[in-house]
């Protein structure tokens, strides 16, 4: 995108984020639930195809750009970025990454405009950090594939129009080999949502268990086609890993806003006569969070200067995932020790962002997954023993 384009989108953004959406965080934390008028306000705004190529109505940003994005989106609640987050990322790119021509200008026009909402259904109770060990099947009956399973913690699944299944379509091939994706439209029959989660955080961003029994969609809802069968790891593990850059972007902007809240807090918050910002132990722990910050973002920016050129697209996003999930986790926590008793507090927004925060560390690959991944790419051979 043209440099002062650009720049007027993340003005753009920056005032929605803090003028319109900050002032409902509390609301949208309690009612578990984001208001209509931010959902079509985003839509209009183009937040729904940020990622998405300009041909399909997207906005067509690269990696670095989407990164910077990121940070304004992630100064609020980490709900407003899941709104939109699976459409731009895990879910939209499955399209991207593997669909065919037909698959993407069928699909993709609606998914950038959010006419159309997506899910990304990989993970299921026992396959979660490794999901090439899905017990999800699908197998062909005529012209028709027959899917069976379950999927577990499907972002957005109560409110989706399609879903990206994968699912095991060659039960005698090595775990990675064996799976293909499948666009499988809400309403199918045999596709049964659950309840939406009670989770610790992140409110209004909805989650819940998918089932299929017996969901049958016709030859041309397998991604890719014939030459897509079999190869749904293959583009999971790409959607996964441009994910895991837009995850570490989001915490930054979380970081940010940490920061922020603990600065103004010490400058204003009075104790023993004192404001609390002349304690030196409490300036060690801003300091603290404003170098994790620092380093953060610097972090995440290269990473995503390395995936968009096409150097890095493995131990980049794993290490930057790593980082920062585990970096606004401190923040959060250093936070909530800045406010002192006011931070355990409900309603106050460092208490939320903790709960928020404490996810970053599980999905899109767990801290110890990364670790995993990290040493291995570096360690090859030695790495298996």
């Amino acid at each position: 995108m043209d440099a002062a384009d650009f720049s007027a989108v993340l003005s753009e953004v920056r005032r929605f984020v803090r003028e319109r959406v900050v002032p409902l965080e509390a609301e949208i934390d309690e009612k578990d639930e984001m208001p209509t008028e931010i959902r079509e306000a985003a839509k209009k705004m183009g937040l729904f195809g940020f990622a998405l190529p300009e041909e399909y109505g997207g906005l067509g940003l690269s990696m670095y750009e989407e990164a910077q994005l990121m940070f304004e989106l992630g100064y609020t609640t980490p709900s407003l970025r899941s709104m939109f987050g699976t459409n731009n990322g895990i879910a939209g790119h499955v399209l991207m990454v593997g669909g065919t021509e037909e698959q993407k200008a069928e699909w993709l026009p609606r998914i950038a405009s959010g006419a159309v909402l997506a899910s990304f259904a990989l993970t299921e109770a026992e396959a979660g950090s490794d999901p090439s060990t899905l017990t999800t099947r699908a197998h062909l009956d005529g012209d028709d594939w027959v899917i069976n399973g379950a999927k577990r913690y499907i972002t957005n699944a109560p409110l989706a129009d399609v879903f990206m299944v994968f699912a095991r379509t060659d039960p005698d091939a090595p775990r990675t080999r064996g799976i293909s994706t499948f666009l499988v439209p809400a309403g199918t029959p045999g596709l049964t949502v659950a309840p939406k989660d009670h989770k610790m955080g992140q409110f209004g961003a909805w989650t819940a268990d998918v089932y299929f029994d017996d969901v049958r969609v016709p030859a041309s809802a397998l991604v890719g086609g014939e030459s897509g069968l079999n190869r749904g790891f293959g583009t999971a593990m790409g959607c996964i890993a441009h994910g895991r850059v837009h995850i570490s972007s989001l915490c930054v902007g979380m970081a940010e806003r940490l920061v922020d809240e603990s600065v103004e807090y010490a400058r204003t918050r009075r104790q023993s006569g004192k404001l609390i910002g002349s304690f030196q132990l409490v300036q060690g722990l801003i300091a603290d969070s404003m170098t994790d910050y620092y380093a953060g973002r610097a972090t995440v920016l290269e990473a995503a200067r390395a995936f968009d050129a096409g150097t890095d697209t493995k131990i980049g996003p794993s290490c930057t995932k790593y980082f920062a999930s585990e970096m606004v986790w401190r923040v959060a926590d250093r936070a909530v020790q800045v406010h002192g008793g006011a931070g355990y507090m409900r309603g106050v927004a460092v208490e939320r962002f903790y709960r928020d925060a404490r996810l970053f560390r599980i999905y899109e690959g767990t801290s110890q997954i990364q670790q995993v991944i990290i040493a291995k790419a570096l360690l090859g051979e030695a790495a298996r023993g």
